[in-house]
């Protein structure tokens, strides 16, 4: 009998069949004794054959556990569901398009053994290209798709900053707002079970959630980048606009839950630091303005220009209308710059479509539930 922890793997499914089978065999490739986890597999009622793929596996490994969910309403149900059969010590959490590196358990446990204030540990997050021929596989892997580095300014190894006692609104949905996306994170289960936090059941945001619910009570994160995982990403442009629509979906519920003064905060993400000031407004919420932004900004303005340079035939508007359209040509290019980087170099403007076509999804995500919650969050420039 193995004398290292008890550790029980969670992964929410529905229609996975392109990829569960890999992230089965990369997790029967971690180091871990067969005698000390279990994979709760929670199924929220796939129509593929997922569910037949995960049968055949159980007739091999016993550890394996099925749990069906028909009509499940969200990952965050379906973990919570998994987290009632649960009997580990420590909850892994990942995807069924993931692959965990072989240390994956080992790694994260040796922080929790280490610190026993800490509440989760979560690791980085790469690409695994399934199809080397992919264009939204390539650009996933070059925009470091789901990365928590880049996404806090190439952070290093270590504890994430206290959660703040006021936090503003880019401390919950923007881009200080430290969590550990559930493709790649432990939690201990006595501090959950200390603070009875489980995932909400909206349809996405569950993993910010809960890491704001254990961080907001003074639990610890620490970011352990060691202990990775491969993602494999959207196999095209639709289920990577509609997964960007919902990350943008997640902020504005949980504005309304932690922010509670009224006011928009204002970032200027065109100028190093992000720096931000709160503005007086009757509504919450964060408002970026970066390449993105600043691009159309300047478009419309040149258009305005143009067209009133038809109407009033003073110099003063036509030099206003060729400002504004330098402008919007010099953001252009510093939003597009980085793919000049990206291989093949003859699908420049694939690439271009890709990053234009997912950003504008993001804020098009930030956006969709405005009249439902009153918050308004116009998302970052990518």
């Amino acid at each position: 009998m193995s004398k290292k922890p008890f550790v029980s793997i969670i992964v929410p499914v529905k229609n996975f069949e392109r990829t569960i089978e890999k992230t089965f065999e990369y997790l029967l490739n971690v180091d871990y004794p067969r005698d000390a986890w279990e994979w709760i597999i929670a199924d929220g009622g796939s129509t593929d054959k997922t569910i037949a793929i995960i049968k055949s596996w159980q007739e091999k490994y016993p550890f394996i556990k099925l749990v069906e969910i028909p009509n499940c309403p969200s990952p965050g149900y379906a973990r919570n569901i998994a987290l009632e059969v649960a009997r580990g010590e420590y909850l892994f959490f990942t995807d069924a398009d993931c692959a965990p590196c072989r240390d994956w358990i080992n790694e994260m446990l040796g922080h929790f053994a280490r610190d026993p204030q800490i509440a989760a540990v979560g690791g980085e997050v790469y690409t695994l290209k399934v199809d080397p021929n992919n264009d939204v596989e390539a650009w996933c892997q070059h925009f470091r798709f789901n990365m928590v580095s880049p996404r806090y300014g190439f952070i290093k190894e270590g504890y994430y900053p206290a959660f703040p006692k006021e936090p503003r609104p880019a401390d919950i949905g923007g881009h200080r707002g430290y969590f550990f996306g559930t493709c790649n994170v432990a939690y201990k289960r006595d501090i959950l079970e200390k603070f009875n936090l489980r995932f909400w059941d909206r349809p996405t945001g569950e993993d910010m959630n809960l890491s704001y619910e254990c961080r907001s009570r003074g639990a610890k994160f620490y970011f352990a980048p060691k202990a990775k995982v491969d993602h494999m990403h959207r196999a095209d442009l639709k289920a990577l606009r509609k997964v960007w629509v919902s990350y943008g979906q997640a902020h504005p519920p949980l504005i309304d839950k932690y922010i509670k003064r009224r006011g928009l905060e204002v970032i200027f993400q065109f100028l190093k630091g992000n720096p931000s000031f709160i503005l007086p407004f009757p509504l919450r919420g964060f408002v970026y303005l970066g390449n993105f932004h600043l691009l159309h900004f300047f478009l419309f303005l040149a258009l305005i220009g143009g067209i009133l340079s038809f109407i009033f035939s003073g110099l003063g508007v036509k030099i206003f209308a060729l400002v504004s359209l330098l402008l919007a040509g010099y953001f252009g290019y510093q939003y597009v710059k980085w793919n000049f980087a990206m291989e093949p170099k003859e699908k420049f403007w694939t690439w271009c479509k890709m990053k234009y076509v997912t950003n504008l999804s993001f804020i098009h995500g930030g956006l969709k539930d405005f009249k439902k919650h009153k918050i308004l969050c116009i998302e970052p420039s990518f």
